[in-house]
């Protein structure tokens, strides 16, 4: 039996407005969502974007909503001002029909507007949990009247390091609240948030993406951390790419991206979440025309993202989650096309790779990154191609008069055709090719034997291996640094936790991140050259859990 809107019992005005908008049939995720949060139920929701999951809350809200009243009766968490503004447009207009006041709020804005408006009422808030959370300890903002909370893009939350706010907004609303969280992903941070604010939660999980992606290639090279850009520009030269998506850990990483191959001669555009709706549709509109063939975008900036024909994905920065990865690569190999995922995995990643590929049940293969020759080689090839090319045409009459009368003159022939394709090729302008460093040596190494054979060895022999814990203050692999925090296993910290606190406040990528090592009363980093000074800025307060903590280098510590 198919479930229809009108099942739901909404309220008439609701009915109106999704009959306006033309919805008859609830999504999969609408389904199952709805009916619970209408009784009230606590709900956890897994599916991806464009599921229509944001409807599958907004409507169990508006219809328990009294207009009348002043304060915030429910409120919306969001990673990104992006996913705020569109979760508030989709609110106001299923709620079109009835006096509903529905407030974004996000940094990077004038507080004025925002504070006017919840001085005059507003019934629901969506917001970032960075200015929602000022606002709360501004007192600007009470919740004290709030009947649901939803944390949507919780997985996303987490990646970008907001899960202590949410926890303060969490607990800024009363204990008896209704909670919804929804994620793509629900890793084990994410399932621990459920278990400590939520009550006896219902779950509503959508298949993900097929995890089997048949048309898709998928392949990693392995590169040093500072050489990625280097690698990626010689992909550019030897792959037949139609349209590139690349995925960046960090919204500034992403920006950067999109300067230093602009810089290059590759156009490319950003998809990023400071961009207002109308920009991300002209964006998303060239793309889809042709009209640039690289854009880049963070996992945030992307949800919703659907093209047909895209030809190639970059993991510049590996996801943290498998899952991810899936739905990253499911971008590609679509409409019956066939696709190419690239990962490029620093060293020190190469265990996740191989956790990605026990997930999906498919090898990602590496491949050997492409040398000068290779690419002096490609380039002589398309030349060759388009000297083929002309011949086959035969529309050189004027060219081959010149030629006859410089040969008829004394000049060789074969001298001159060589001159001739010099002056091609100077024409051309050919980019000069990035050199790219040698990968650590224990990177290169053949992979670990199965454990039981080094058990097999004596003792004696297996006593001269070296310990898998982090000696000294030097970092052992190339183009990393050793750090030092003041904090270690009695105040509770984990290797997430690490990763989390520095990508954030340094604003740098946790992928980046190389070996941790958690003593007792302090804990080791190892973290990429070029970010040091991002991460020992003067003046910038580090801290997990609220609990602050100082970093510094390890051989000054």
């Amino acid at each position: 039996m198919t479930t229809q809107f009108d099942d739901f019992n909404l309220r008439p005005e609701l009915v109106q407005a999704v009959t306006a908008l033309g919805y008859i049939e609830p999504t999969p995720i609408q389904s199952g969502i709805i009916p619970l949060m209408l009784q009230g139920f606590d709900v956890t929701g897994q599916a991806q974007t464009g599921t229509g999951k944001t409807a599958a809350f907004a409507l169990p809200i508006l219809n328990n909503l009294d207009p009348n009243q002043a304060l915030p009766q429910a409120i919306i968490v969001t990673p990104t001002r992006e996913l705020a503004l569109q979760a508030t447009e989709m609110i106001a207009t299923l709620g079109q029909f009835f006096d509903v006041k529905v407030l974004a709020i996000y940094g990077g804005t004038s507080y004025t507007q925002q504070l006017s408006e919840l001085r005059r009422g507003v019934n629901i808030v969506v917001g970032t949990p960075g200015r929602l959370l000022d606002l709360i300890k501004r007192g600007r903002l009470d919740l004290s009247r709030v009947k649901t909370v939803v944390l949507d893009e919780a997985d996303e939350m987490l990646s970008m390091g907001f899960i202590e706010d949410v926890e303060a907004i969490l607990a800024a609303t009363p204990d008896e609240r209704q909670t919804a969280l929804f994620s793509a992903t629900l890793p084990a941070p994410i399932r621990r948030l459920a278990e400590k604010y939520m009550h006896a939660p219902q779950s509503v999980s959508i298949e993900s993406e097929q995890l089997t992606v048949a048309a898709t290639e998928q392949r990693y090279y392995l590169v040093n951390e500072k050489d990625k850009l280097a690698v990626l520009t010689r992909l550019f030269e030897l792959e037949d790419i139609r349209s590139a998506l690349i995925f960046t850990r960090t919204r500034a990483r992403t920006g950067d991206l999109v300067n230093e191959l602009n810089l290059r001669g590759y156009p490319a555009e950003a998809l990023s979440g400071d961009l207002s709706q109308e920009a991300r549709e002209r964006t998303m509109a060239r793309f889809r025309a042709g009209q640039m063939k690289v854009l880049v975008a963070t996992d945030v900036a992307a949800r919703g993202l659907d093209v047909d024909d895209i030809s190639h994905v970059f993991n510049f920065d590996l996801p943290d989650d498998a899952e991810v990865y899936v739905h990253r690569i499911g971008r590609t190999g679509r409409a019956g096309k066939t696709g190419i995922a690239i990962s490029m995995a620093r060293p020190a990643e190469k265990q996740h790779l191989r956790n990605i590929e026990r997930f999906t049940r498919q090898e990602i293969q590496q491949v050997e990154i492409p040398s000068v020759e290779d690419i002096l080689a490609k380039r002589q090839d398309a030349l060759i191609e388009k000297i083929n090319m002309w011949l086959a045409r035969k529309r050189v009459k004027d060219e081959r008069a010149i030629v006859e009368m410089m040969a008829a003159s004394g000049v060789d022939p074969l001298e001159l055709a060589a001159v001739c394709l010099k002056i091609a090729r100077a024409e051309e302008k050919q980019r000069p090719i990035a050199e790219i460093s040698p990968l650590p040596e224990k990177s290169v190494r053949p992979e670990r034997k199965p454990r039981g054979e080094s058990r097999d060895k004596p003792r004696s022999e297996r006593r001269g291996q070296p310990r898998a814990r982090m000696e000294g203050n030097q970092s052992h692999e190339e183009g990393m640094v050793r750090l030092v925090m003041d904090i270690g296993k009695v105040d509770g910290i984990r290797p997430a936790d690490v990763v989390g606190a520095i990508a954030f406040h340094a604003d740098i990528p946790g992928s980046s991140l190389g070996r941790i090592y958690i003593q007792n009363h302090r804990t080791m980093v190892d973290v990429p050259e070029q970010y040091l000074s991002k991460i020992l800025k003067p003046g910038t307060k580090y801290q997990v859990r609220k609990q602050a903590f100082v970093i510094a280098l390890a051989d000054q510590a």
